[in-house]
């Protein structure tokens, strides 16, 4: 053991009282609190406890030098950074609230990703409401020039926005005059897409809607409920549960558990007088086939959700199977589920128009894709005009190709070369390992030709007659391109 001498720190103290609230959430008022007082006291006798106000102070402080930090990296930062945008309202106040958050790749070839901006948005959140927040970030970070994508929801306002934002913004500093600007939420248009879809049959959910009610009501139905399940030998593993309009999934769980107490519904109604919104049977046999649909979109947004990071090459994909998977049901022999798959394919083919470029070039970029993920879906997808639109996203590549390629020359010419969860999750992942075997198989069936172009087009046509590699799942795709930077400088 060695000892030494213990220098009390006033000022380092206050910094680690004020980094714990921060950490923990606890409430300023916790420095006024009795027992805090006496604690802090018989442990550190020296240090003089701060009010609120002043462990504020400290806290914003420390906001201030963390915020200078980020931005001096983001300054030196020569990536382009995609913004997401979420909004909500607060339960208590009512409050609307923005959080803008950017997301890049920095000098080590390592993706970030850094909360700009949580921001009180005060009502109507209005297309000039929401354009300024926006700018104003954009503006204070200094990225208003280093813009890839926004992505935002799936409305008129914010699609009114982008335009707003568009003639705010230097469109020469975005990739393509701003063509590739607005993404669109998947998750929030999946949402959108299942409820237009369930509207449409909405009468048979509302008798199984309104059972569940009546039997979850009060304990002593539920209790009875559970009775009769255990006289049918039904076991009662799980609850029933009752939907909410806004979360399409939770439609999805209250129908799929529903159906387990079929019979227990049936035998109920027999003797209780007062239960009147038995379902018909047509309506459990449409709960069952919904269900069977409904978990494809379950599942894959639970594959899509359980990743830490979920980038745009991992879920094109399952967009593509999305896709597939609506086109069939649409010629179902069932009216009922043809109705709901066309009025839910409508929404989604607005979605794939808006968003498909952007995600075909990102999987392109992924070196055991490349453009055979593309050619493996779209024929699928898009029949005999498959090849016209795979030449469009290649064009698409070129242009941006051509953008990079002119900012390169003219950095080389200035500096010298500067290049150096669940079942449902198995489920998900043994119906994509069957998808993307079919592609592993379509890969080594087929063989790669481009046309020849110079320059930097040129990198592009190597890249992909160069073959795919092998797939695996913990591949990491931008140490491959940090350590491929020299080979496609520009790509």
């Amino acid at each position: 053991m060695s000892l030494n001498t213990y220098q009390f720190d006033q000022v380092r103290v206050r910094n680690k009282l004020a980094r714990i609230v921060i950490l923990h959430e606890y409430p300023l008022s916790m420095v006024h609190h009795i027992g805090f007082k006496e604690f802090v006291v018989d442990l550190q006798p020296m240090f003089k406890l701060v009010t609120r106000n002043t462990l504020k102070s400290d806290i914003l402080k420390i906001y201030d030098n963390e915020r200078e930090k980020v931005l001096k990296m983001m300054d030196k930062n020569e990536s382009r950074m995609a913004i997401t945008i979420d909004m909500w309202t607060s339960s208590n106040k009512k409050r609307g609230f923005m959080v803008i958050t950017a997301h890049f790749i920095n000098h080590t070839w390592t993706l970030q990703s850094r909360v700009l901006r949580f921001v009180y948005v005060s009502s109507p959140h209005t297309k000039d409401v929401l354009t300024e927040v926006l700018v104003d970030c954009f503006l204070e970070w200094n990225i208003d020039r280093k813009l890839s994508t926004i992505t935002v929801d799936n409305c008129s306002t914010n699609n009114v926005m982008i335009r707003l934002l568009l003639n705010k913004l230097d469109t020469s500093s975005l990739m393509l005059s701003g063509f590739m600007l607005n993404m669109r939420c998947a998750a929030h248009i999946l949402n959108l897409i299942v409820q237009d879809g369930l509207y449409i049959i909405g009468d048979g959910i509302e008798r199984i809607h309104d059972s569940v009610i009546y039997w979850t009501g009060s304990s002593k139905r539920r209790q009875k409920f559970e009775e009769n399940a255990r006289q049918l030998r039904v076991q009662c593993t799980k609850e029933l549960v009752l939907d909410c309009k806004t979360r399409w999934n939770s439609t999805y769980l209250m129908l799929s558990t529903a159906l387990i107490y079929k019979d227990v519904f049936s035998h109920l109604a027999k003797h209780e007088i007062s239960y009147t919104c038995l379902p018909y049977d047509y309506d459990w046999e449409l709960a069952k086939d919904i269900c069977g649909r409904l978990s494809s979109f379950i599942v894959r947004l639970s594959f899509s959700l359980v990743r830490k990071y979920p980038t745009t090459n991992m879920y094109f994909n399952l967009v593509c199977e999305l896709k597939i998977a609506l086109n069939e049901w649409s010629v179902s022999l069932n009216e009922m589920i043809s109705t709901m798959a066309e009025s839910m394919l409508a929404k989604f083919n607005s979605y794939w128009a808006n968003v498909s470029v952007v995600m075909a070039i990102a999987a392109i970029l992924d070196p055991r894709y490349k453009i055979k993920l593309l050619e493996f879906y779209y024929l699928n997808i898009y029949g005999d005009n498959s090849d016209l639109e795979i030449e469009k996203i290649k064009n698409l590549c070129y242009d941006l190709l051509d953008e990079y390629g002119d900012i390169n020359e003219s950095s080389v010419d200035n500096e010298g070369n500067s290049a150096n969860t669940s079942s449902l999750v198995a489920q998900m992942k043994f119906r994509l390992s069957g998808a993307m075997s079919s592609f592993d198989l379509f890969v080594n069936n087929s063989s790669s030709s481009s046309k020849k172009h110079g320059s930097a087009r040129m990198e592009f046509d190597h890249f992909i007659d160069e073959g795919v590699l092998k797939r695996s799942e913990d591949f990491d795709i931008l140490g491959w391109w940090k350590s491929n930077g020299l080979k496609y400088l520009t790509l």
